[in-house]
């Protein structure tokens, strides 16, 4: 699919916008081309939204809905002109589009529960809650999340709405800027807050923000991907407003650097894969991740892509330029030669040798075949594939990782063989992987003896539930980007009609519990904001899918790992 170099403005405008150049057209030393800035197309994105005033769109609200939502409502209604303001574009209400999927009636809902997860910092929207479930104990869900934004981000962008946006990046990089300390030690300079607070004082009529690094966070553990996010979506913010001026601050210029800086410094490691703790990401909470987990990498591989057409050519960014190019080069080989599973793959490495000694080793990690979980070999579709979730020695996690495999698509980590079967193996294993309630965060569930091996007995990630084998609703937007990146829309299609059959019914809620996906889960939240935003981002994606451009990169169609047998290969 054709992504668009540059994008029409909220207001008209076309700009123009640094493009990327796919991983494929640079393999070897083609990367460096990318130093010489290539001359850029004019493209309109085309607008199927009407523009209409939302109070034409917006339903009364229901008894039920404003008693959960007292206390945010209160916050959200002293400015009213995010709910009610004319020229707005809106999804509610848009003619048929050319795919016929008709707008469903739960979206004007979904609007009007976004904008009341809104937070606002001295007049101005700088985010969105977690969630607006006010029957739970608020913990940390009444703080920004970095990663929970993203799809609200995502949503505003679509609708026409970049200030928030804007708002965000320029408040979270603000807090990059503040000293990290956990106990004694000191966190770099780079990393981004995992969430942050607005506090409000009402005798001195002031307001401050408390940010969060991972030293509130349950296991202490700082999150790495947030910096990613923060550049993936910055990039968006580009993309879709067609305005580079945000990137092009020295703030915002720095702030990359930063985060650029962590992650490509050099140390006792051999592999071009991020180490990383439990917790790091997406699951927070001990899940057996550690290591190199397929999310971290992805989200690694999209940000450095990204952080190559936004970052400026003067001295400090041709350093970095450069420094990305070769571990491009590194991680993709590495990514798509032992992170990747398909049917050959899962029966090569059955018949693996072990303690092989050399540069020509075939079973470079020492993978010991008996190793291998019995469910892989039925799950393994003959047609499908996929990026196993980690990979280190002598250990692989053969489970399948919802949010990795899609970045993996979108960012053209996957090439388009890959990418295909992972849509493949998502179709022919739909009742594991989707069920009742798309989709699950990873397949399949630990339990028994291992559950407590891994977990550590962890109350909250009993099988099928929560991290451990539960459906989140949020991966709805993420499916439906690779899905349209893909030609398989029918795809997204038919995970949002099951979604749609409940989560408004449900109030939203943050994820849901069994081997199908059947059952709200026990602790989760309702009124979760990205469960409502990423339902918002992948009705918007399916009724205009150029609003892909901002967040997929153009798929690659050369580089292909090659991969040699030892001598000891048995055939």
């Amino acid at each position: 699919m054709s992504i668009p170099n540059s994008d029409m403005s909220h207001n008209g405008n076309i700009r123009h916008v640094d493009s990327l150049c796919s991983v494929a057209e640079i393999e070897e030393i083609d990367f460096s081309k990318l130093l010489d800035r290539p001359s850029l197309l004019n493209m309109e994105r085309k607008r199927s939204f009407d523009e209409r005033s939302l109070s034409e769109l917006s339903v009364a609200l229901s008894p039920r809905h404003s008693s959960r939502n007292a206390d945010n409502s209160s916050r959200f209604f002293d400015h009213p002109e995010y709910l009610f303001s004319p020229g707005r574009r809106s999804f509610i209400g848009t003619p048929r589009s050319l795919t016929g999927f008709e707008p469903h009636p739960m979206v004007a809902e979904a609007w009007e529960t976004l904008r009341r997860s809104l937070v606002f910092f001295r007049g101005q929207p700088v985010g969105t809650i977690a969630a607006t479930d006010t029957s739970e104990e608020k913990l940390n869900y009444d703080q920004v999340f970095v990663r929970d934004f993203v799809p609200s981000g995502l949503a505003f962008l679509m609708n026409g709405e970049p200030e928030i946006v804007k708002n965000f990046i320029l408040k979270t990089l603000r807090l990059q800027s503040w000293e990290k300390k956990i106990d004694r030690f000191h966190l770099g300079e780079g990393v981004m807050p995992a969430s942050f607070k607005v506090l409000h004082d009402p005798v001195r009529n002031s307001e401050t923000l408390i940010a969060d690094f991972g030293e509130s966070a349950i296991g202490r553990v700082a999150p790495v991907d947030s910096g990613f996010w923060w550049i993936i979506l910055l990039r968006a913010y580009t993309k879709s407003t067609g305005d580079s001026s945000l990137a092009e601050l020295p703030e915002c210029q720095k702030g990359m650097r930063l985060i650029l800086s962590l992650c490509l410094s050099e140390g006792f490691d051999t592999f071009p894969t991020l180490l990383c703790a439990d917790g790091c990401c997406m699951i927070d909470r001990r899940m057996g991740i550690y290591g190199y987990p397929i999310e971290i990498q992805a989200l690694f591989f999209m940000a450095l892509r990204c952080a190559l057409a936004l970052l400026k050519q003067d001295d400090e960014g041709k350093e970095f330029v450069e420094r990305i190019v070769k571990r491009l080069h590194a991680l993709s080989y590495h990514m798509r030669s032992y992170f990747w599973l398909d049917f050959k793959q899962l029966n090569d490495i059955y018949r693996y040798k072990t303690e092989e000694y050399s540069h020509t080793a075939v079973n470079k990690f020492n993978v010991i075949p008996d190793s291998l979980p019995d469910w892989v070999f039925d799950f393994m579709p003959t047609r499908g594939g996929y990026f196993i979730g980690n990979i280190s020695p002598a250990r692989m996690d053969f489970r399948w990782f919802c949010l990795g495999n899609c970045i993996a698509i979108l960012s053209s980590l996957a090439t388009p063989e890959q990418s295909m079967a992972i849509m493949d193996l998502i179709e022919s294993r739909w009742e594991e992987l989707a069920g009742e309630m798309p989709l699950k965060v990873c397949y399949p569930a630990i339990e028994s003896h291992e559950w407590r091996i891994v977990t550590g007995c962890d109350p909250k990630n009993t099988r099928w539930s929560y991290h451990n084998g539960g459906s989140w609703p949020v991966l709805l937007w993420l499916l439906t980007a690779a899905c349209i990146k893909t030609g398989r829309p029918q795809i997204a299609r038919r995970a949002i009609e099951l979604a749609e059959s409940r989560l408004l019914k449900d109030n939203w809620p943050e994820y849901y519990d069994g081997k199908l996906g059947r059952y709200v889960g026990k602790q989760a939240r309702k009124f979760q904001t990205w469960s409502v935003a990423g339902y918002l981002v992948a009705k918007m994606m399916l009724e205009d899918p150029s609003h892909l451009g901002m967040i997929a990169l153009e798929e690659d169609r050369q580089m292909k790992p090659v991969m040699k047998r030892s001598n000891s290969w048995t055939c």
